[in-house]
């Protein structure tokens, strides 16, 4: 995978309520670019709606919100367009959502990363960083894991821009100005 030629796209990783959702949409709105959102949680319980209400109050009106559980790549095709950024949340919740419906998630997510560089406009995807916890019991969670920490690899290196937010801070690991490390 390569790196998108396209107007960029950034990646925001981040642990659960690490801030990183209130990152990527101050970064849509500070782009002064029309705001489209791209929803792919699903209200499967009360608490989940709660949650999802208090993310569209956090956002308001000036949002442009589209709901998707499965087809992200076709809705980014539509609506990434010149003049709009395009916010995606979350990756994390996607995932589990094919998982669940038994997609494919080889073929879903390399679809995914190659519908990146054909965007038109800015994109900034929300995902969870899930591997830095302990080996998960139970196969299901091990492989959802698994799957998470390659498409989040992918994701990175198809974006021009990947941000790690911890406790609300924000940390620039894409690109880096680190010098070269080596042995």
């Amino acid at each position: 995978m390569t790196q998108a030629d396209g107007p960029g796209a950034t990646l925001v990783l981040g642990g659960a309520r690490s801030g990183k959702s209130r990152f990527a949409e101050d970064l849509a709105e500070k782009s002064g670019l029309e705001k489209i959102y791209v929803a792919t949680a699903a209200a499967f319980d009360s608490e989940m709606a709660e949650r999802i209400g208090d993310h569209r109050t956090r956002r308001g009106p000036a949002w442009t919100t589209f709901e998707e559980q499965l087809d992200l790549k076709n809705v980014l095709r539509r609506q990434s367009q010149p003049g709009r950024v395009v916010l995606v949340d979350c990756l994390t919740l996607w995932l589990s959502n094919l998982t669940f419906a038994e997609k494919d998630i080889a073929a879903e997510t390399t679809e995914l990363c190659q519908t990146v560089a054909d965007l038109q406009g800015p994109c900034v995807f929300v995902s969870n960083e899930v591997g830095m916890g302990i080996v998960p019991e139970n196969r299901l969670s091990r492989s959802f894991r698994d799957a998470q920490g390659r498409l989040n690899q992918n994701m990175a290196q198809v974006c021009r821009q990947v941000v790690f937010v911890a406790a609300g801070l924000p940390t620039l690991l894409k690109p880096n100005l680190q010098p070269e490390i080596r042995l």
